[in-house]
């Protein structure tokens, strides 16, 4: 069994049509009946509560998050009072104060926290954002040289710096102050400036390592308020409601896919409470450009239509449009950036596409896919490198297994790679060893993703390496690769009642999934394949209930396959998602995998 037997198959499903195993997600009984007594809630969500590692005493917090019972002391974060003295510091003295900021959400999020809350005291904080294809990421002597001619005094990196130790170290040279603001691994040693917060940081004891830079950032800004309220700054003046900022926070933890558990989770489902009002003018331009309503912001909302436009500036575009849109207040500059960036994104969604192809027909021509190896490692002359890592996440859940895509430049013969990982893999150290060894030019990352660049004849050398280095881990992924279930439902209990029931658990993320129903015995009708490679269906029980169905990017893949065929008796597992459709106030069914109890 597929998990050394400590859980029984759920439904019998030992391998799905996707190869992997069923179980029910698992949960302790003994929670699971203090949830139902002291929430009032019936079993199924009691139990999707305990599997989620919500201890008896925490489901109150959990099920309603405040800032009050879960906002965490300032001070508990390493050197967060020595930033926010040395801000106010930099302020009174009238000093040049620059922000500098990764290109993505959290980087652009977090660097319009920071000039939002220096607006209310009447200064504007310029925004430098680094060109991640000629720049690379992060902090750079060059960037630091340039700053300091632009007449910087001080200045706070947002989502970087905390492992750039050189460059941080060239800044004191030539005589630039910095801060930094952080939520990544870093060395031990941290780089030599005023402060470096990170709950991260070895040594910082804030317990708050699940935060986005934009969480970080959002308590910089109580720490800031309260050293300036010590020192009289609000005297004659109000002091700034960062409350009023939660959306920027929301969409740094959503979008850099955070932990959503504790205060992160308070952060998040609050913020997307403000950013239901739409009054940022750069999210709610941002929205219009992409075709969408206004309403009830959902983590769909942050991840799915408004995160990747933003994103786009720093892929394909120019790195500082997601911090200029998210930190203007002017609406005429707000509709022209999000213009821009909804304009990016559909080349790069054309990008992303041409290169996800590529890659799948160069992959399976050879079987790498589906053959024993560790992982997958393709690469193609000319790939976008702003893409690649967008691919690899693609090509990652089409296969099971960890993939890095690389893009070759033909001219200088070097390759920029992108890798995401599965559960059980840390990917992240293993292209640590190879850049160790000697295979790489540079590279690095975490467990579940890492960058990295290589010279183009070496990647076959790169492949073996890595091969050999997680052919070890493998096996435990694979056997940590299960679909767990939180309840088995038919098609008639497949109800809007249902679905906003357990919309009591959202925002979803890492640390608090998605709540996946299992259907049994089913038949897709009026199957339809779409563009994309889509299928969309209805799926019909024994008794001829019915739901609408859609399965994404799968229709020559078995699952979609078998859908397509109109196969009767086969179970699926999936997620009830909201269909509004022309005023309809209905669900549907997003299938996440198939099995057919004939072949299992």
């Amino acid at each position: 069994m597929a998990d050394g037997g400590n859980s029984p198959a759920f439904l019998d499903v030992s391998r799905s049509l996707s190869g992997r195993a069923w179980r029910q997600r698992p949960a302790e009984a003994g929670t699971i009946r203090a949830h139902m007594q002291a929430l009032d809630l019936d079993e199924p969500m009691a139990r999707a509560l305990a599997a989620r590692g919500v201890a008896a005493d925490q489901g109150q917090n959990f099920l309603t998050p405040t800032l009050r019972a879960l906002f965490p002391d300032p001070s508990s974060f390493m050197d967060m009072d020595t930033a926010a003295a040395a801000i106010i510091d930099a302020l009174q003295a009238g000093s040049s104060i620059h922000v500098f900021a990764d290109y993505d959400v959290d980087g652009a999020s977090s660097a319009a926290l920071l000039v939002r809350w220096f607006r209310t005291l009447g200064a504007e904080l310029p925004i430098y954002v680094p060109d991640r294809l000629t720049e690379g990421y992060g902090p750079s002597a060059r960037a630091f040289d340039t700053l300091k001619a632009r007449g910087a005094d001080l200045v706070i990196t947002v989502d970087c710096g905390a492992a750039a130790n050189e460059a941080v170290a060239h800044a004191a040279a030539i005589g630039l102050n910095v801060v930094v603001i952080d939520h990544h691994m870093m060395r031990e040693e941290p780089p030599a400036c005023l402060a470096v917060v990170n709950p991260n940081r070895p040594g910082c004891n804030s317990g708050q390592g699940n935060l986005a830079a934009a969480g970080v950032v959002f308590v910089l800004l109580a720490a800031l308020n309260r050293e300036a309220r010590a020192r009289g700054l609000f005297e004659g003046r109000a002091e700034p409601d960062i409350r009023q900022w939660l959306d920027l926070a929301a969409m740094g933890a959503i979008c850099d896919v955070t932990g959503l558990t504790g205060f992160n989770r308070a952060l998040t489902s609050l913020g997307l409470k403000v950013m239901s009002d739409w009054k940022n003018p750069g999210l709610r331009a941002l929205l219009a450009a992409a075709g969408a309503e206004p309403g009830p912001a959902k983590s769909n909302h942050a991840g799915f239509i408004l995160g990747p436009r933003i994103n786009a500036g720093g892929r394909i575009g120019k790195s500082d449009l997601g911090a200029r849109l998210l930190s203007t207040d002017d609406p005429d500059e707000a509709k022209m950036l999000a213009q821009e960036l909804d304009a990016l994104n559909i080349a790069r969604r054309e990008v992303e596409t041409q290169v996800t192809e590529q890659a799948v027909r160069r992959v399976e021509a050879t079987g790498a896919h589906a053959d024993e190896s560790a992982l997958v490692v393709v690469s193609g002359e000319d790939w976008h490198p702003g893409v690649v890592g967008i691919v690899a996440g693609r090509l990652r859940e089409r296969w099971r297994k960890p993939v890095i895509v690389i893009g070759v430049d033909a001219i200088n013969g070097l390759g920029k790679g992108s890798g995401r990982s599965q559960p059980g893999m840390n990917l992240g150290r293993a292209v640590q060893a190879a850049w160790n060894e000697g295979v790489l030019i540079a590279g690095g990352g975490h467990a579940m993703a890492a960058g990295l660049t290589v010279a183009a004849d070496r990647i076959d050398e790169l492949r073996a390496f890595l091969n050999d280095r997680l052919s070890g881990e493998r096996a435990e992924a694979v056997a940590q690769d299960w679909v767990e279930v939180d309840a088995l439902i038919d098609p008639r209990a497949a109800t809007r009642d249902l679905f906003e029931a357990f919309e009591q658990l959202a925002p979803y993320g890492p640390a608090n999934p998605e709540p996946l129903f299992a259907l049994q015995g089913v038949q897709a009708r009026e199957p339809v394949a779409m563009n994309g490679g889509h299928v969309r269906c209805r799926l019909v029980g024994p008794d001829g209930a019915s739901v609408r169905a859609i399965a994404w990017r799968c229709a020559d893949l078995p699952g979609g396959k078998a859908l397509l065929a109109g196969q009767g008796g086969l179970n699926l597992v999936g997620r009830l998602k909201a269909d509004d459709w022309n005023g309809r106030r209905g669900v549907q069914f997003e299938i996440e995998d198939v099995a057919d109890p004939r072949m299992a």
